[in-house]
């Protein structure tokens, strides 16, 4: 049997951190490019995100290395990385200015991934951490419009507009998305 593949690497630590923190008894939630591919959207290639609370972070950092996780502290302050073999797992206590807090728990979905029940973020919740997050040197439409178009019909578009109005790079994406009918105009509430 030959090596396994970037993608077969990413999917065994996402189940594998997942358990760790079911273990460990965390509230987490799995975020990012994941959390749309169960939801529907495309697969990611990079990495596995989850998301904890900040206050959970050593915690989850002692715990993780305990079980022979390699975690690292990259100079962002916003996150720490969990390493099984060479697949890369994010797990971000901060997304832009926003805490994750303890109600993520209720915020997300118990959803089978990868045969593992695990707390998946919501679609709303998603795209608005996807969009709060993008700023002049991080603003890449091209990776959101497919998650965007994908999961278009479980997202309160509402919300994501109220939610995200004071950023301009994300008011930037949602015309563009309504533009290209992603998204509905701005008083609808589903597209058309």
């Amino acid at each position: 049997m030959g090596e396994a593949t970037p993608e077969e690497d990413l999917r065994e630590a996402l189940k594998t951190v997942a358990v760790l923190l079911k273990e460990g008894g965390f509230v987490f939630a799995l975020g990012g490019g994941y959390a749309s591919w169960a939801r529907g959207g495309p697969e990611p290639a990079h990495d596995v995100d989850f998301l904890i609370p900040a206050a959970d972070v050593d915690r989850a950092k002692t715990f993780l290395t305990d079980k022979d996780v390699r975690v690292e502290q990259p100079p962002e302050d916003w996150l720490f990385k969990a390493y099984v073999g060479d697949a890369m797992v994010d797990l971000i206590h901060h997304l832009g200015p926003h805490e994750v807090d303890e109600g993520l728990a209720d915020r997300a979905t118990e959803l089978e991934v990868l045969s593992v029940l695990m707390p998946v973020l919501g679609a709303t919740e998603l795209l608005e951490s996807k969009l709060r997050v993008l700023r002049e040197h991080e603003c890449d439409f091209g990776s959101l419009l497919p998650v965007a178009r994908a999961l278009r019909e479980q997202v309160d578009w509402a919300r994501v507009r109220g939610s995200c109005a004071d950023n301009p790079y994300a008011e930037a994406f949602l015309f563009l998305a309504e533009r290209l009918g992603i998204a509905p105009g701005g008083g609808d509430a589903a597209p058309t």
